[in-house]
């Protein structure tokens, strides 16, 4: 099951107050393929949020009808939940405020007064979908009437509980409304019930940072252990080149003290250089000390350029 499947069959399970089924039943029918005299239909890959539509139908006092139709794209096929007789079309139309004939469908705010939470897991079952949080921090509810659309945006912002800040746009004769961001799709997936699924994609998160800082943390140290690598084989380069023409011994005291203990200790940082000095001393001294070996060795040897190696 895709993420997207699991979240609606969780919600799918979750008990519902008497006072709420009505808000329920309604998100589910509002934002269906169709929801007219001529026609109420509902279609879902989800077999669990089929039953449960089918039942909320039932509930009603109407008939539902259920129909499975197998697909080659998609694995599961398509389930439609229809409502065949135009009596009892007219009945659900009627029971929140249509008439059947709207060349507008509209939210009607009458039919939440008992459960916002409750009708947006409705427009979720219905026509709602969320990515993979290893993928993408995606939501989006795909919307056939454009004010419909609308409406739901303007809903979802409406809310005081929650800071959503929803995007609309069209996509193959569809008006998508959508979410991104994280906080965002797990502040609503929490509003409306997924909890396992919200605490999934926060997890998901959690693991994408610490991967990311690990990542940005090996990639700096990695950069600066190639620098300080290449910065010693220049100053090595830079103390043989003395060793072979005047000798160590030509230098003062402190540049041959440093010289012998980089010949001896490569791969010592500068700090940790310092600190094994006779008289320690910091990291911009023993950087000072080496850049003059640096001069000398280009002094003494006209083929080594240590400035455009550097």
């Amino acid at each position: 099951m895709s993420f997207s499947s699991d979240a609606k069959k969780e919600v799918c399970a979750l008990p519902v107050l008497k006072a709420e089924r009505e808000a329920l039943v309604y998100g589910m029918l509002l934002y269906a393929r169709s929801f007219s005299l001529k026609s109420i239909a509902f279609t879902t890959e989800n077999r669990v949020v089929s039953q449960l539509l089918a039942e909320l139908i039932t509930g009603c006092g109407c008939i539902a009808e259920v129909t499975a139709t197998l697909s080659r794209k998609r694995a599961g096929g398509m389930i439609t939940v229809t409502v065949p007789d135009e009596n009892d079309r007219r009945r659900l139309l009627e029971r929140f405020g249509y008439s059947g004939r709207e060349v507008n469908l509209r939210i009607h705010y009458q039919n939440l007064s008992d459960g916002a939470a409750v009708f947006l897991r409705g427009a979720f079952l219905s026509c709602g979908a969320v990515t993979d949080p290893s993928k993408d921090y995606h939501m989006e509810f795909s919307v056939a009437h454009m004010k419909l659309a609308e409406d739901l945006a303007a809903f979802l912002r409406g809310l005081q509980e929650l800071q959503m800040e929803p995007g609309i746009t069209n996509r193959k004769g569809a008006y998508v409304v959508y979410l991104k961001g994280s906080e965002q799709i797990t502040d609503l997936l929490t509003f409306i019930g997924a909890h396992r699924a919200s605490m999934e994609l926060m997890q998901v998160k959690m693991v994408k940072e610490v991967r990311n800082y690990v990542n940005r943390t090996t990639n700096f140290e990695t950069a600066n252990i190639s620098k300080t690598a290449s910065a010693a084989a220049l100053q090595l380069e830079a103390i043989r080149k003395i060793q072979k023409t005047k000798g160590l011994d030509s230098l003062p005291k402190e540049l041959r003290e440093i010289a012998v203990l980089r010949l001896e200790n490569p791969e010592l940082s500068l700090r940790e250089l310092g600190v094994q000095l006779r008289e320690p001393i910091s990291r911009s001294g023993v950087n000072h000390r080496l850049k003059r070996l640096l001069a000398i060795a280009e002094e003494q040897a006209p083929d080594f350029d240590y400035g455009k190696k550097r």
